[in-house]
């Protein structure tokens, strides 16, 4: 028997066939690739792949030069949330089978894009500025201490338009945007092991 191309097949069925019993035939064909799917693997993406229960954080410590000076806390607190709402561990105060600390190491601004003037006696300004936030992490795993880390840095920045608004209006949702993403990379490193 000749084999036909799926999209032929589809053709052909549909010619001598009402849209109920096409409707039957098109579902019966796409839901025959479940258990495909299912035999290839599953990794949830809510759950960490690690036996242990608890954690404990050692709170971040602010060693910027700029930035809010509760910034350390503000990081800490977050870091936390966002392990309590994509794992099942617990929090618990000190020797958690899991710990987290580390400090925020740097706080910059950097201008980027660059414009002129034209006028040789005009400083030269940015038309964006870029926030980055740079953190080192110390990770200890006692339940597999080969998962373990010292001192491994993480960093993200954002970039800002000068002409929408100044850094004190914005810096709580820049600061925001990077702390999202550093906790994500963070999560990934350590407790996902990504």
């Amino acid at each position: 028997m000749r084999q036909l191309p799926i999209g032929k097949f589809f053709q052909v069925v549909a010619a001598g066939k009402s849209s109920v019993t096409w409707l039957f035939l098109y579902t019966l064909y796409t839901l025959s690739f479940i258990p495909l799917l299912q035999s290839c693997g599953s990794y949830s993406f809510n759950g960490a792949p690690t036996t242990a229960k608890t954690i404990s954080f050692i709170e971040f410590y602010n060693n910027a030069d700029l930035g809010p000076a509760n910034m350390g806390q503000t990081f800490t607190n977050s870091l936390k949330n966002y392990i309590i709402q994509n794992s099942s561990l617990k929090v618990i105060p000190e020797e958690g089978e899991l710990q987290l600390s580390g400090e925020i190491m740097d706080f910059r601004l950097n201008p980027i894009a660059p414009t002129s003037t034209g006028d040789q006696n005009d400083f030269n300004t940015a038309a964006l500025t870029r926030l980055t936030i740079v953190v080192r992490v110390t990770f200890v795993n006692t339940v597999d201490e080969t998962m373990s880390f010292k001192d491994k840095s993480f960093s993200f920045y954002q970039d800002f338009d000068n002409e929408a608004g100044n850094l004190a209006d914005l810096e709580e949702g820049l600061t925001r945007k990077i702390f999202d993403q550093l906790e994500m990379d963070i999560y990934n490193a350590s407790i996902a092991n990504w």
